[in-house]
């Protein structure tokens, strides 16, 4: 079940996935044996407009609704997710700009933004604050003219190539959320010092990695989100973030879904094609089951979001059972493919790490359960 796009939307995830076809299946292969991130493919992505999704028409961008933004990062994952995952954070520091930043943030940096010529990332996560995002220690202090920022981001996606960063940071310690404010970060300047990626299991075309801040100093024309508001900004994306993530995840397991089916018609075992075998047509079967139903769960949150309604549950609930159920059932698709499923060949290895991944971006599976859990009573507490 999708939302209803019209005809230009239509044509628009169209185009998305033959540029998927032509250009990110036949390469992230190659991508992660490098353990880069694919500069060129991200540029030709901007090219089509895909860093301006959600950025207005007469800013530059595609001006598409946010269940746009989810079905072309649903589309982009059957290939890679760790494309996707980096295309859609460019997006997303675009899309920042073009509601909350000033006309002069949106002149030094939007379009570069949308040429592909610089790259963007949102960066909340510390070495010792994930989760828990009050605890951020990032400091930003007072001076005339603007903040002094001091401190250090980890896990953050792009941040191997990232040059402009919407850094959030804490104000005032004894306010905890209350002191959280959000700025905009040149990496091009005085005071930034990016670390090197991280060597992971997959998904490296994501650039995850981090930055340190030296006495960086913020003029107060570079403010996004003043004290308090960062938290309350960051908190509402989040839900947007775990939408699309729950979509990536049905992306990545429909991609392996096809590649087992592909491989079980063709392939012969005992006198027939493989899908003639009862129990992995069963198997299979169960794999399309909790795939529609993750997408149906990824969609509702969409349309939530979409409409203005509180999403909190629904984003939540989508990506909790997206990123759990799919480590099961691309261990099924695998095992379909026997061996052969082993293959660099083959998508399903690269999808598997990063399915591990999912489960850790945008608030871990055990914050989603957390988050779930507190409106158990709300939800579902009453007749």
């Amino acid at each position: 079940m999708l939302p209803d796009f019209d005809a230009a939307e239509t044509a628009l995830i169209e185009r998305v996935a033959e540029f998927r076809d032509r250009e990110v299946a036949p390469n992230a292969a190659q991508w992660e044996r490098e353990r880069r991130m694919p500069v060129e493919t991200l540029r030709a992505a901007a090219a089509l407009g895909l860093t301006g999704i959600e950025v207005p028409r007469e800013l530059g961008g595609l001006g598409a609704r946010f269940s746009v933004k989810v079905r072309i990062a649903e589309v982009l994952s059957e290939a890679d997710m760790a494309f996707a995952f980096s295309l859609i954070n460019t997006q997303n520091t675009a899309a920042r700009l073009a509601r909350t930043g000033t006309p002069s943030m949106r002149e030094r940096y939007l379009a570069a933004l949308l040429r592909g010529e610089r790259f963007g990332c949102t960066a909340l996560t510390e070495p010792g604050a994930g989760s828990d995002f009050a605890a951020i220690a990032t400091s930003a202090r007072r001076v005339d003219g603007g903040w002094v920022l001091n401190g250090e981001k980890a896990w953050i996606t792009n941040a191997a190539l990232a040059d402009l960063s919407v850094v959030f940071a804490q104000t005032d310690p004894g306010e905890r959320w209350r002191g959280i404010a959000g700025y905009l970060v040149d990496g091009t300047r005085p005071g930034f010092e990016r670390k090197p990626p991280y060597a992971l299991m997959g998904g490296h075309a994501i650039g995850t990695g981090g930055f340190a801040l030296r006495d960086y100093f913020v003029p107060d024309g570079d403010v996004l989100y003043p004290p308090g508001e960062g938290f309350k900004t960051a908190l509402t994306s989040i839900n947007g973030a775990r939408t699309y993530v729950a979509a990536m995840c049905c992306g990545m397991l429909r991609g392996a879904l096809g590649t087992a089916l592909r491989y079980g018609a063709e392939r012969r075992a005992f006198g027939k094609p493989l899908l003639e075998h009862q129990g992995l047509r069963w198997k299979l079967a169960e794999v399309a089951t909790d795939l529609e139903a993750a997408r149906l769960l990824a969609y509702a949150a969409a349309e939530a979001i979409e409409s203005g309604r509180d999403a909190v549950l629904p984003a939540a609930q989508a990506k909790a059972f997206a990123s759990r159920m799919i480590l099961t059932r691309l261990g099924d698709c695998m095992q379909a493919m026997g061996a052969e499923g082993l293959r660099e060949a083959h998508p399903i290895g690269r999808h598997i790490a990063l399915a591990r991944i999912a489960n850790y971006v945008d608030g871990s599976t055990e914050m989603q359960h957390e988050r779930i859990a507190a409106l158990l009573a709300e939800r579902y507490g009453r007749h």
